[in-house]
């Protein structure tokens, strides 16, 4: 069973595949977003553990955006969530209950989809996404051996069928022919109503423990998620921009190392009824603000 004690041992052991970042040695406390709204002109959120858990809204998530909306901040929410296209990524702020702008959701799907090269490609997705938005010469993985042999590239998106049989069809398909895998979601692991769920970064990361030359992460921390949001903030130099996240090695060592400020929330995401403090000082990973809840 995963704790927050092995995802974080866990993302200490393949940091050094992860952007550099320069080392803080503190964080200042805040009681809400609207403390440092002024030293902000845009806020960048993390779903899981900050906006929602699960399919639960954080309570006071949704007044609080309406709130920095009102004192002229720009909103963006950037999750690492593959699992459904950008239209299921609205519906499902939208069936949180969460006001947000179609364009102010940037997901890692969207940047791993501009990085598919030509090629049959194999795909590890959900069975309820329609994979509409991927090229035609795609094929859903499940527990054929020959479809992993036959493929050129493969696509990870989701671990909601994914199955620890499969994923030796992978490794040894792999074994037999090492061929590039792009994952779509780089988290390890994600806070729901009844824990953490393992996210397709766990799996690719055993895959590069094997195979580093071919495995390339997308989502937070890794740079291609940070330039879809950057693009739609032209105007803004990056220490006008926070990101507000739950994980130390994704959400805010992937904003520090961009140069926007960070925003770590403890209450209901990774650090839920721990002190963040040992593990900050652990990783030399501090947040510019620390707080519960936005």
């Amino acid at each position: 069973m995963l704790t927050t004690q092995s995802i974080f041992d866990r993302y200490e052991e393949v940091r050094a595949r992860f952007p550099p970042v320069t080392p803080r040695d503190g964080s200042q406390d805040i009681h809400s977003l609207l403390d440092i709204a002024d030293q902000v002109d845009a806020f960048v959120f993390d779903a899981f553990g900050v906006l929602n858990v699960g399919e639960t809204m954080i309570p006071g998530a949704d007044a609080r955006l309406d709130q920095l909306r009102a004192r002229g901040c720009a909103l963006r929410i950037l999750t690492n969530a593959a699992s459904y296209d950008r239209s299921g990524a609205i519906a499902k702020f939208k069936r949180l209950g969460i006001r947000v702008k179609d364009e102010e959701i940037i997901t890692s799907r969207e940047a791993t989809l501009q990085h598919l090269g030509a090629g049959h490609w194999g795909v590890i997705t959900a069975a309820s996404d329609p994979m509409t938005d991927l090229p035609r010469d795609v094929i859903r993985l499940k527990d054929d051996p020959a479809a992993y042999d036959a493929v050129d590239q493969f696509l990870f998106l989701s671990t909601a069928d994914w199955t620890e049989a499969r994923q030796d069809l992978l490794m040894t398909a792999m074994q037999a022919r090492p061929r590039k895998v792009l994952i779509g979601n780089a988290d390890l692991a994600a806070p729901r109503d009844e824990g953490f769920s393992v996210e397709p970064g766990h799996f690719g990361h055993l895959i590069a423990d094997l195979f580093p030359d071919y495995v390339q992460f997308f989502g937070k921390p890794f740079p291609e998620v940070y330039d879809l949001i950057e693009a739609t903030l032209s105007s803004l130099a990056p220490d006008r921009i926070a990101m507000c996240g739950d994980t130390l090695h994704t959400d805010i060592l992937g904003a520090a190392a961009r140069g926007w400020r960070t925003v770590l929330v403890t209450q209901d995401g990774l650090f839920a009824g721990y002190d963040t403090q040992p593990f900050s000082q652990k990783a030399q990973l501090f947040a510019d603000w620390r707080l519960n809840r936005i």
